[in-house]
């Protein structure tokens, strides 16, 4: 009877566990979404965003779609004799405490077979895979073409966080 009485309450610890585990914060906190407007007869684009891994553990960035790309990579740019190149990245580690950057001439979201030009002023969801905190969706915003920063259409620049604490990792 007892030993019953302790299995039955082991499953429904199992049960509410993911339960509980829903209702709580991911560790990973994703900001300032944007990209640049694409012009006529582009079919490639770049999303900037910000990751600010407020756990106490590392994470990694392993992935990202989108309903408005074919295909959506994670890329780093480099500087090879003289010239910028873009190289995928497989994963970007998340160390706890800092946050990551992604910005024009450096680390982005590559879009690639997008469907509809990005006209400024519009919106679109993107998902962020991480190897912990799991999918984690936000919105992006679309700037003005040849914008520098997710700020161009509404002032200064609030609350943008340059750290580095992601390590690129091929």
């Amino acid at each position: 009877m007892i030993r019953s009485s302790v299995i039955a309450a082991a499953i429904v610890a199992g049960l509410l566990q993911p339960a509980a585990a829903q209702g709580t914060k991911p560790a990973i906190e994703v900001t300032d979404a944007w990209a640049r407007a694409m012009p006529p007869g582009a079919r490639t684009g770049a999303v900037y965003v910000t990751l600010a891994n407020k756990g106490t553990s590392d994470d990694q960035l392993v992935g990202a779609s989108t309903p408005v790309a074919a295909k959506a990579q994670l890329h780093t740019t480099i500087t090879d004799n003289g010239v910028m190149k873009m190289r995928p990245l497989a994963k970007l580690d998340v160390k706890p405490g800092a946050s990551v950057t992604f910005k024009p001439g450096g680390m982005h979201v590559m879009l690639l077979g997008v469907s509809k030009r990005l006209a400024e002023g519009q919106s679109f969801p993107l998902t962020l895979d991480f190897a912990k905190a799991g999918k984690i969706e936000t919105t992006v915003r679309v700037e003005k073409v040849g914008a520098m920063t997710g700020m161009e259409m509404g002032g200064p620049m609030k609350g943008m966080n340059m750290g580095t604490g992601g390590t690129p990792q091929k």
